[in-house]
């Protein structure tokens, strides 16, 4: 079976593109198929994302293992497409160069069965130009204003005047052990 992707820039305007490529080729396939459809180099660090249908990311899987021991965690050319996408888990994120953190939605649109004489992976459709800078991420998490008040010490410059004055702190004569 071909699964037909469109991996969308996370931008202002709409940029995509529409992949074919083998459910049974792996997400490190997936990997160069997106990042040669875009024109990049493919030699910037990138990962995958599983989510959940709203496009919260959940588990990082990465091009390189990235673990304490070696092969410990699994990597992108351990999964085949079909182990983790198909018709009710569509969405995954995919993260390409961790500088610029180029971010694309990708979305399984349709399993249809291989033509034959096609080579895949393919792009099959292009639309829209890629912008010279990758949108700007903000990692502040939604509940930032709630962190701050819950911890909120309500000290003021007011509440510091308490040390002015007080000589009661013994001098060691620390200062010789400095020269």
């Amino acid at each position: 079976m071909v699964y037909k992707f469109r991996v969308i820039l996370d931008a202002e305007e709409d940029v995509f593109r529409d992949i074919a490529i083998l459910e049974d080729d792996t997400l490190e396939d997936l990997h160069n198929a997106i990042f040669n459809s875009f024109g990049f180099d493919g030699m910037e660090v990138a990962s995958f994302y599983t989510c959940d249908e709203t496009w919260n990311q959940e588990e990082e899987i990465s091009l390189f293992d990235t673990g304490d021991v070696p092969g410990e965690q699994k990597i992108m050319s351990d999964y085949q497409l079909s182990d983790i996408l198909d018709k009710e888990n569509t969405k995954i994120l995919y993260v390409y160069d961790f500088i610029n953190m180029w971010t694309f939605l990708v979305e399984l649109a349709a399993v249809e069965d291989q033509l034959a004489g096609n080579t895949y992976p393919e792009t099959i459709f292009s639309h829209g130009e890629m912008p010279d800078e990758a949108m700007e991420k903000n990692f502040e998490s939604d509940n930032a204003d709630d962190y701050n008040d819950e911890f909120e010490d309500g000290l003021d410059e007011d509440d510091l005047d308490m040390f002015e004055g007080d000589d009661s702190f013994e001098d060691y004569g620390f200062e010789e052990n400095w020269n």
